[in-house]
């Protein structure tokens, strides 16, 4: 089937038109991308209207002619460079400058500030820690200081029980001394008692007291003759008679009461030739003569 020339036609006008429809989609593109430009200038086609009739009647050949290469787009002017801003104006140079200056003493102010802070934190940290190591010092001269006092205290109970050991042990040693000394003076006094009443002068004292006794007896009358009594006799120091009881004797109740009797009016007895041979409890034969 042959191609008809007015087909032929059509299709060139269809193939520029989408060009330039292209064309248009891209200018549209970067305009939205970049500020507004001065749109592009499109060329002109230049195309003549051919009325189907005419084509109908141009004749037509078997050779096809070569299709006409499309134009290349034309190349998309340069962007237009933007206007420089305005330089400005000293005022607005110095009020930078101030701002600058204000901004550079406000950044010095907080550097001051936090180094300060820091400084601060550091200082209550070593304060903290001198103080915390200060409470551990004291807490162990603390336990030192009551080891030392318990140790000492120790010490002292121990020099308290010592001395008081020997104190004990002296006292005791006095008290077996005195009791030796005291024993040695018994037996010393006890051996002159002994000695001095196995002596005439004892024989002699208690023969004075019983003579002095049968004087002060009163002879009952159912007294007879040879009464022959033990009687014994308590008395104090200077005579006096304390206690006086008939231990054995040959006469009645009578006879005992008298001899008894006898003794209390015979206090005081008479002293001993020697203070030594004072013995307390006498023992007195009371052997009256008719």
């Amino acid at each position: 089937m042959t191609e008809r020339r007015s087909d032929r036609w059509a299709s060139i006008a269809s193939s520029v038109l989408l060009h330039g429809s292209l064309i248009g989609l891209l200018a549209v593109g970067w305009n939205w991308k970049k500020p507004p430009k001065p749109e592009p200038i499109i060329p002109a086609i230049d195309a003549t209207v051919v009325d189907s009739k005419t084509l109908t009647a141009i004749p037509s050949t078997r050779r096809t002619p070569p299709e006409p290469q499309p134009k290349p787009p034309e190349p998309l002017p340069e962007p237009t460079p933007e206007p420089e801003p305005p330089k400005p104006s000293p005022d607005e140079i110095a009020v930078e400058k101030q701002q600058a200056e204000d901004a550079r003493i406000a950044e010095e102010k907080r550097d001051a500030d936090e180094k300060r802070q820091a400084d601060e934190r550091a200082e209550i940290q070593r304060l903290e820690q001198a103080e915390q190591e200060r409470k551990v010092r004291e807490a162990a001269d603390a336990k030192k200081r009551e080891e030392e006092k318990k140790l000492a205290d120790q010490k002292r109970q121990e020099d308290l029980r010592r001395l008081a050991d020997e104190k004990r042990k002296a006292e005791e040693q006095r008290q077996e001394n005195e009791r030796q000394a005291e024993l040695q003076k018994s037996l010393e006094a006890e051996e002159r008692v002994n000695a001095l009443r196995s002596s005439s002068a004892m024989t002699s004292w208690l023969a004075q007291i019983a003579g002095r006794i049968q004087r002060a007896w009163i002879k009952p009358p159912s007294a007879k003759a040879g009464v022959d009594c033990m009687l014994l006799v308590t008395q104090v120091p200077g005579g006096e008679v304390v206690s006086a009881r008939v231990a054995s004797c040959n006469g009645d109740q009578a006879v005992r009461e008298s001899i008894e009797a006898a003794a209390y009016r015979a206090s005081p007895l008479p002293p001993p030739p020697d203070p030594a041979m004072f013995d307390r409890n006498l023992e007195i034969r009371f052997i009256p003569s008719d």
